[in-house]
């Protein structure tokens, strides 16, 4: 079974990339279950429901979230949806499933949604207990497990990598919207990348204007960050 992970859709032109590519991948790499981030799907910041159709009507298994999980009010419209799931370690009564599991070639796939705690200004819970709890909870009722550390700090999720190797079969790293060149297959056999990068305009700033982006640093003034257009 191939399994097909998506990262951050920056704006409508990643949802207009994964459009125009996702079907032709499918069919090459004979992919059989496909998640997407699509926390910055509505221009940078969280997800509209129209977003949403839009991704699902490209048969998307799975759409994980991240620190911009309620940068749209719409969200919660479908927040309760099976294929969307939130960082599991946001605090407990928080709307929205952390994981869920879902049946692919008479398999149960298990896909897990975390966000990371350093250099990211959210209040959530720890990742690696949060981690620890729900695959012990749900180990013996999936054939695979994949997580979705959506978190800053490489060290941090190289140290999930390290925590949950052997117990799930995949973590993959998003947020950072730079892909990384570590994947490789830990010691006890759990397939590990840092961050699987973006998918948004090429010529950018991490899928921002590459102008607002460079006002911002060299002057330090504020400067509403957007999406590239190109």
């Amino acid at each position: 079974m191939k399994i097909l992970a998506v990262g951050d859709l920056i704006g409508s032109s990643g949802i207009k990339e994964l459009k125009k590519q996702l079907d032709k991948i499918k069919q090459t790499e004979a992919i059989d279950f496909v998640i997407v981030n699509g926390e910055n799907a509505a221009e940078g910041m969280g997800i509209t429901e129209q977003n949403f159709n839009e991704i699902l009507d490209l048969k998307v298994d799975v759409i994980t979230m991240g620190n911009h999980t309620w940068g749209k009010k719409d969200i919660f419209k479908f927040i309760d949806h099976p294929k969307l799931i939130r960082p599991a370690n946001y605090p407990k009564g928080v709307v929205g499933k952390g994981y869920n599991i879902y049946t692919c070639q008479n398999k149960k796939i298990a896909v897990i949604n975390l966000i990371g705690r350093v250099d990211i200004n959210i209040l959530s819970e720890n990742p690696f207990i949060i981690a620890k709890d729900i695959v012990e909870k749900i180990a013996n009722e999936v054939d695979m497990i994949f997580v979705d550390f959506h978190a800053e700090a490489t060290a941090e999720k190289i140290a999930m990598g390290h925590f949950l190797d052997g117990t799930v079969t995949g973590i993959f790293g998003t947020h950072t919207h730079v892909q990384t060149a570590d994947e490789k297959v830990l010691p006890k056999g759990t397939g590990y990348i840092t961050d699987i990068g973006m998918t948004g305009p090429k010529h950018s700033v991490i899928g921002m204007d590459i102008a607002a982006s460079l006002k911002r640093f060299e002057t330090t003034l504020p400067e509403r960050y957007k999406i590239a257009n190109r």
